[in-house]
């Protein structure tokens, strides 16, 4: 059974391609985002705010587009993104409480 997710594309204010994505990443749904990425060409913010769960699987995902995303997360997520090195790979906003990233224009 796939664990629901939903992907939302869209655009900053500066022509940033955006992909908001609510729900659960795990091992069951990993290949629909890994195909939303593949889908989506050049620079790519991920927002992650309403991201509850994100497993091993997922984090595979994001490692194979390290050089080409920045992402906006919460710090729920924050201990998994520092532990792992994805945030070392990549631009992590949001992840300091009580001061959440919100896209500027």
């Amino acid at each position: 059974m796939t664990t629901p997710l939903t992907l939302t594309r869209g655009h900053r204010p500066d022509g940033t391609a955006l992909l908001a994505i609510d729900g659960e990443i795990d091992m069951s749904n990993t290949g629909i985002l890994a195909a939303a990425l593949d889908d989506i060409p050049g620079h790519l913010v991920l927002d992650l705010t309403a991201v509850d769960y994100l497993d091993s699987a997922g984090l595979t995902v994001l490692f194979t587009h390290a050089d080409r995303i920045e992402l906006i997360a919460t710090p729920l997520l924050g201990p998994l993104l520092t532990v792992s090195g994805l945030a070392d790979l990549t631009t992590v906003h949001g992840l300091e409480p009580d001061t959440p990233f919100f896209p500027q224009g």
